[in-house]
Formats: C-alpha cells, sequence, structure tokens
C-alpha cells in the first residue's frame, strides 16, 4: 500500500506523525506499521475485482493557521464523514515538512460487505463541498484567499542546492507535483511540461522509438534553464500518488470542461500588459512576471520562434497563444508590430531568429493599423503565413494540371 508506506516513511524521518486511527482496536501511537496495514488489508481482502482500494488526501491550511492536535483530528473526521468515509477505517499524519500546516489522510474504498465506495469525481463534488463546509464552521481561511498569500506560492527547484541523490530529486519533484497535478487547468502534456518548466521539472516520455514511449511511461526530471536534465530521474510509478500518463491523460479530458472562463481571465491579464507597450518580448515577459503570467517561447533548431505558451500561476491554467485568440499568437503578434510602428521614411526591424533583440512595440491593433496601404496589408498578409507553424503547401501535380486549349488557326481557303 503506497500511501501508507509513503506516511510511514516520513514518521521514520521524523516528519510526520501519526495522530488519529479511527476504526482501529489500538491508538495510534500503539501500532506497528504492520498493525495498521492489517486493518486496510482485512477489508481489501474481500473484493479481488476493485482496482483502486486506497483513498489517499491531503488537507492543506494557511499558514497563518495555528491548530493544535485535537483541531486537526475534529478537522479529519468531519472532512471523511462529509464524504462518505467516516466508519472506514483511516490514519491521519500530521506532516511537519512543509512551510504550512497539513495533514494526509489513509483509508481504504472497500467496505465490510466487499463492496466499494465510488470515488469517481469525488475531489470535484463531495470533497469540495466538504471543504468549503469545514471553512466555514471551523472558522478557517478559505482556500480562494489563501492564493493571494505569496508565501503559498511555489518555488522552483534550487539547482544549485540539490544534491543530486535519488531521495533530494524525488522529494523536490514530489513538492511541485502536489502543487501542479490536480490544481492546475491543462489539456496537454506539452502544456502541463510549460507549467513545470517555470519550477525547474520536465515531464519525459523518451523518444518515440524508445520502450517507454510505446508502453506510456514517464519520468520526472529536474532540469536547468537550458532544458538540460540533471540528477536522477524519477519513474512516476513510483510516486506515492501515481501521477503517470494514464492519469495525467484523464485530467485532459476533465480540464477541457472548465476553459472558457479561465480563458477570458489570462486575456484580461494579457490585455493589461499590452497596454503598457512593452519594446520587445523580453520586456513583455517581465510585465507579465509581474502578473504572475509564466510565458514560454517556443523556437525550432534554427531560433526562429513559432509558438507562445502562457502560464497564468494566478488562476491555475495554461493556454497557448493562439487558443486566447488569433491577436495573442506569436505570428500575429510580430505582423501587427510590424504594422504599428511601420512610418514613411523609416527601417523597420524584420522579426530575426533572435526576437528579443528586436526593439519592437507589441499592443492593441489601433484605427492607425488599418489605414495602411493595400500593399502593407499584402506585405503583412504574406509574412503571418511564412511565420504560421501551420503552414501548408499545397502542389498539383503536372499531370493533372489543365492545358490550355490553343485556338486552331482558320485556314483562308476554309
Amino acid at each position: 500500500m503506497d500511501a501508507l508506506n509513503y506516511n510511514e516513511k516520513k514518521l521514520q524521518q521524523g516528519k510526520a506523525i501519526c495522530i488519529a486511527a479511527n476504526g482501529y482496536l489500538l491508538p495510534a501511537g500503539k501500532m506497528n506499521f504492520y498493525q495498521k496495514l492489517a486493518g486496510f488489508e482485512n477489508l481489501n481482502k474481500r473484493n479481488d475485482r476493485a482496482v483502486t482500494k486506497t483513498l489517499h488526501v491531503s488537507l492543506n491550511f494557511d499558514p497563518s493557521e495555528k491548530l493544535s492536535t485535537e483541531q486537526l483530528n475534529a478537522i479529519a473526521e468531519t472532512y471523511m464523514q462529509k464524504i462518505g468515509f467516516g466508519e472506514q477505517p483511516y490514519l491521519v499524519y500530521r506532516h511537519d515538512d512543509a512551510g504550512h500546516p497539513h495533514v494526509h489522510i489513509v483509508s481504504t474504498t472497500i467496505m465490510d460487505d466487499g463492496s466499494r465506495i465510488n470515488t469517481h469525481n469525488i475531489g470535484r463534488n463531495q470533497s469540495e463541498k466538504a471543504r468549503k463546509e469545514i471553512e466555514t464552521d471551523y472558522h478557517l481561511i478559505r482556500a480562494e484567499d489563501q492564493r493571494k498569500h505569496p508565501v503559498n506560492e511555489i518555488k522552483p527547484v534550487d539547482i544549485e542546492k540539490v544534491q543530486y541523490g535519488k531521495s533530494e530529486t524525488k522529494r523536490s519533484i514530489v513538492n511541485v507535483l502536489n502543487a501542479v497535478v490536480d490544481k492546475y487547468n491543462y489539456t496537454s502534456l506539452p502544456e502541463f511540461n510549460a507549467i513545470l518548466k517555470q519550477f525547474n521539472i520536465m515531464a519525459d516520455r523518451g523518444g518515440e522509438d524508445g520502450a517507454m514511449f510505446k508502453k506510456k511511461g514517464l519520468l520526472y526530471r529536474i532540469i536547468k534553464e537550458d532544458a538540460v536534465a540533471v540528477g536522477v530521474p524519477v519513474k512516476a510509478s513510483s510516486i506515492y500518488n501515481k501521477p503517470t500518463l494514464q492519469k495525467l491523460e484523464k485530467n485532459f479530458e476533465l480540464n477541457q470542461a472548465n476553459r472558457g472562463a479561465l480563458k477570458l481571465k489570462l486575456k484580461a491579464i494579457l490585455d493589461d500588459a499590452l497596454k503598457e507597450e512593452p519594446s520587445s518580448i523580453a520586456h513583455l515577459k517581465e510585465l507579465l512576471a509581474k502578473r504572475q503570467v509564466f510565458t514560454v517561447i517556443r523556437q525550432n533548431a534554427e531560433g526562429r520562434m513559432y509558438g507562445i505558451t502562457f502560464v497564468d500561476n494566478k488562476n491555475k491554467s495554461v493556454f497557448n497563444g493562439s487558443e486566447i485568440g488569433k491577436a495573442y499568437s506569436i505570428s500575429h503578434l510580430q505582423v501587427n508590430v510590424l504594422q504599428s510602428i511601420k512610418q514613411p521614411g523609416t527601417t523597420v526591424p524584420s522579426p530575426g531568429n533572435d526576437a528579443t533583440a528586436n526593439v519592437i512595440k507589441i499592443g492593441p491593433v489601433t484605427k492607425q493599423k488599418q489605414l495602411l496601404s493595400h500593399k502593407d496589408n499584402k506585405t503583412s498578409s504574406l509574412l503571418e503565413q511564412l511565420m504560421s507553424p501551420k503552414q501548408q503547401f499545397e502542389n498539383v501535380p503536372f499531370q493533372l494540371m489543365k492545358k490550355k486549349k490553343r485556338k486552331r488557326k482558320k485556314n483562308i481557303n476554309d
């Protein structure tokens, strides 16, 4: 039972304490690992069909809340009752290895009669409802308000300080994944990696021809700024809450339903930054960083930009620029820049390989841009096509080309 192993290892390391045991004959402090495990196994063996038999949840509180062991136990008991696990055996662990108070609860989904408690969407339904009610009943700081406190922001892995042993690397990766996997809205592995990149982590499937890729395996690596991996890679399946590709793919699908409102919030942030008329792409990234938006520029092997991705850390979402709107795609931004600064008798810097070196203005489309000559519009349209990552060429085979009918000369004698 991975969840129990995880918490018991924390206990052995002096980073956690088992503060409560529900449904056991002995109190938490009087049991060893095997006695705790037996409480779950006695029920788990009654159902051979169930794939998921373990419930592992984490309840997190604001750093300013100094909760006693009695208060934590009362909150844990109330929570388990509200999500339908009040009669199940469960263990409560208080963890002391983070900057904020939190507890982990481990239980089994198998009941006395061998049936399984349905946990599908339990996080979005029962758990969310229980969390809000508990915040009110126990006068706790709401999770929505906690996001406003900088102390709760995720910190990137410190490349210089991490010792590249397996335990140190895994601990650093797990801390970030706990704050990202089930809390951010992403719909693909590249989007997920855009979020992880700001914390110096990458989810790696390996090469398409490799065995790991074909078997849908996934490794997590610590990376430097230049995307060079360092340290020992960690298998997704070895992490207690299993952030495997299969789990991520389920999140991809679930997150599709909640994109609309998040997209509008990010668009408003981008528009606000663009009003300051940044002088370069690097300047734009700085303005967005002040608004808790991390920007990823995608470049090909030759260094030419072909895409831009925005990670909204305030609202926990990630979008490609083109998904927000055509005006926010990298190609369209650059074309609009050329239009907005082109004046008669001036030289316009062309969008070369190093886009951050070009001193250019990026801002909303103005009426002045609409007064361009027909020739400039044609040039801009051509540039946009050439810089688009989705460019396609339709070549018509010579044999299919229609031949022009040659007019037959009329004979004078006819």
